[in-house]
């Protein structure tokens, strides 16, 4: 324990009017230093460390006096227990052995004394032990005199009462060491109890005082009193907050009462930063007031800068087609999808066709004080996806030219394939002509998917053609179930289409129908199942007539159906053959024509494939 000193400590506060003199305490010093909050000198960091190092400190001062204490008594304990309580235990077995002094009886003496002579702990005990040893030999030699073993029980009975006595005098030791135990951790408790309560209430107060202080002031600044000060006459981390602090409020007051100049300065630094980006950008109010504008928009644009920063879009759109498009989607927010937004816009611009992605980014913000957000303007952003439109050109130039040269090779194959099975150039073994359909498998395969190839690249450069015509639904049904007719014998699928459809026709062109609907049904037998049938239904409406595909296959999942029609999708997991390609072309061919394809499908009960074409006008019926 650390004693009171005779010296004096003086504090010295920062005004240097009163000098304290007190008598110096070291606890009393620490209590002091936790509570001088406005005068401390000592960081935050330092108040918690020593705190808690105080508080470990005593802990630790805790557990040692416990601990030695504890064992202290573990220690007599064992001592009373080891030593005497066994030599009670050897003598007991020594005097029942010595009642009956049989040969075995004398050995378990023998034992006993021996076990004695090895736990000697006591002043008089080997005088004693001794005594018992010389009794024992005499015995030995004369089992019948009685006046031998008198002595030896008068010695084993000396024996026993001084382990009593001692037992009885270290029991009293030990009584004393758990009373000074007693003592000296509640002494200890006490003081810990005390030392921690002290800090509990003043250290906490020490920190969040401040803090609380400095919320307020904050508060204030939110609300725009920037002549809000902090004083903290401290040296510590919150002496330091509160320079800054202040620092923060003086800035903010001078910036308050700045003048519009700097304002002028930071909306040119802006500017100049906005026409420096490559790509097109213009800035819109929630008005619809163009507010910016930089250089490469008004080049696109083709509007003088005085003509269109600051004025309405709306008015400018009536003139400017580019404007008017930009703009358009506007004013449906709720109907713009994200294909839309990146649909290239095609702009003349450095005598060249660029293309242009159009982002609409909508800007809001959520006023000072406020929780809901509002709406203050739209930012457009066009970017120049020329060089990515180029190199799509030249993958589907690419793929239309090593597509039509695939033909003629294929063609090739297939007319060989053909001379080989009419067996002009000899025989063929049944190996062979396996191996002959295998080809051919595989040959109309390519053909198949180079076609496939072809269509794409036709609807991709735009240059499919179309001739539109009035056709009979019928003849468009009977090409198709014919195209199929051998894939549907293979898988004994039976295809019904309903009766009397001669007298229903439609506008469309009569080769890339049949082809959709070709696919269609082929699609449905394909993933049908053996001995099932596949049903196709027609229903009329006033300007356009659905034919439907039906199929009692697996069915498509829920989350694929919306990516059934992109290029080169297969639904994972089946194992069937083709590109991918086949309901996208089948989607292109039908809008290009004013028709459309949508597909319904319960997962595990089979697929419906519905195309709508437009029907033919009355006067042309």
């Amino acid at each position: 324990m650390i004693g009171l000193a005779d010296t004096i400590h003086s504090i010295e506060l920062p005004t240097p009017k009163y000098v304290i003199s007190l008598p110096y305490n070291p606890y009393k010093s620490f209590q002091k230093l936790l509570l001088r909050t406005n005068y401390s000198v000592v960081k935050i960091k330092t108040k918690l460390t020593l705190g808690v190092g105080l508080l470990f400190t005593l802990i630790l001062l805790l557990s040692g006096v416990a601990t030695m204490y504890l064992h202290q008594l573990k220690a007599d304990t064992e001592n009373i227990l080891v030593a005497n309580y066994q030599s009670l235990e050897y003598s007991r077995n020594m005097l029942t052995a010595l009642e009956n002094p049989t040969q075995e009886n004398l050995e378990k003496f023998q034992q006993n004394l021996q076990l004695q002579e090895n736990n000697i702990t006591e002043i008089s005990e080997p005088e004693l032990t001794r005594n018992i040893r010389k009794g024992y030999q005499q015995l030995a030699q004369s089992t019948a005199d009685s006046l031998v073993k008198a002595t030896i029980k008068q010695n084993v009975f000396a024996l026993m009462e001084m382990n009593m006595q001692a037992i009885q005098r270290k029991s009293e030791v030990a009584h004393t060491t758990a009373d000074k135990a007693v003592l000296w951790i509640a002494v200890t408790g006490t003081l810990c109890f005390f030392i921690a309560f002290i800090l509990l209430i003043n250290l906490p107060a020490s920190i969040a005082n401040p803090i609380q202080t400095l919320t307020q002031s904050i508060q204030q600044i939110a609300i725009k009193k920037y002549t809000e000060r902090v004083h903290f006459q401290s040296n510590s981390e919150f002496g330091e907050l509160a320079k800054s602090f202040n620092i923060m409020a003086e800035k903010l007051e001078e910036y308050n009462n700045s003048n519009l100049a700097k304002i002028v300065q930071e909306k040119q630094r802006i500017e100049t930063l906005i026409n420096t980006m490559y790509d097109p950008v213009l800035g819109l109010d929630e008005n619809q007031q163009i507010i910016f504008a930089n250089e490469q928009a008004i080049h696109i644009a083709n509007v003088p800068h005085e003509n269109l920063v600051g004025k309405n879009a709306t008015e400018i759109a009536l003139q400017n087609d580019l404007i008017r498009s930009l703009i358009n989607d506007l004013h449906t927010p709720n109907q713009t999808d994200e294909s839309t937004l990146k649909t290239p816009i095609r702009i003349s611009t450095h005598n060249k066709e660029s293309y242009f992605e159009k982002e609409i980014i909508p800007i809001s913000i959520v006023p000072t004080g406020e929780t809901t957000a509002k709406m203050v303007g739209h930012v457009i952003f066009l970017r120049n996806v020329t060089s990515y439109k180029e190199l799509d050109f030249a993958k589907t130039n690419f793929i239309a030219t090593v597509s039509h040269e695939f033909k003629t090779p294929i063609a090739a194959i297939k007319m060989s394939l053909q001379l080989l099975a009419m067996e002009k150039v000899g025989i063929l073994n049944t190996e062979q002509k396996q191996l002959l359909e295998s080809i051919g498998d595989d040959a109309n395969r390519l053909l198949k998917i180079t076609s496939e190839l072809l269509n794409v690249t036709q609807i991709e450069s735009g240059k499919m053609q179309l001739a539109i015509q009035p056709t009979p639904v019928h003849t468009l049904l009977q090409y198709a179930v014919k195209a199929t007719h051998i894939q549907a014998l293979e898988k004994q699928v039976q295809v019904h289409i309903p009766p009397q459809t001669h007298d229903i026709l439609v506008q469309a062109d009569y080769d890339k129908t049949a082809w959709v609907l070709t696919n269609l049904i082929s699609n449905a037998i394909r993933y049908s199942y053996e001995y099932a049938s596949v049903q196709i239904h027609i229903i009329e409406k006033p300007n356009s007539v659905e034919i439907m595909v039906q199929d009692t296959g697996q069915g498509i999942a829920p989350q694929y159906l919306d990516k059934i029609f992109n290029r080169y999708f297969k639904v994972p997991g089946t194992k069937k053959e083709g590109t991918g390609l086949g309901l996208a072309i089948s989607k292109e061919f039908m809008e290009a024509q004013g028709g459309s394809i949508q597909v319904q499908s319960e997962f595990g009960a089979g697929s419906i494939f519905t195309i709508s074409i437009p029907t033919v006008p009355a006067t042309h019926s």
